[in-house]
């Protein structure tokens, strides 16, 4: 039997995480619908909610941001959390960095899971 190393573990795990992704996809197509937080130019709408105890809210933003020019803010419990949407339109926050989701609002729902409880420090990204 051949001997297990990293490389192949890791390969497996690609592999396993490819099937399951295939298998998302294929069984659940309404994940792929739009959402109802865009406008009709493409950006995402302002949100202001109560999500498990945190209030998170989010709106677009212009200037002086990561990017230097318009982007979109969001916070939890009045601290930003950095999110930045991807090429293929979706979003991912510094907390849930690997997990990308539809919208900013989906991100700091994410973040707010992943933080379980604990507070958002403050990141600088320079």
């Amino acid at each position: 039997m051949p001997e297990l190393t990293r490389r192949r573990a890791l390969g497996a795990a690609a592999a396993l995480t490819a099937v399951a992704g295939a298998a998302a996809v294929t069984t659940t197509p309404a994940a792929a619908a739009p959402t109802p937080d865009h406008h009709h130019g493409g950006q995402p709408e302002s949100f202001d909610e109560v999500y498990r105890g945190r209030r998170i809210q989010g709106r677009p933003a212009s200037g002086g941001g990561h990017h230097h020019g318009a982007g979109y803010a969001v916070f939890i419990d009045g601290a930003e959390l950095h999110v930045m949407q991807n090429a293929d339109g979706s979003w991912i926050s510094v907390v849930s960095h690997y997990d990308p989701v539809a919208t900013p609002r989906a991100a700091a729902r994410a973040a707010v899971v992943e933080l379980q409880g604990a507070p958002l420090v403050p990141f600088n990204g320079n």
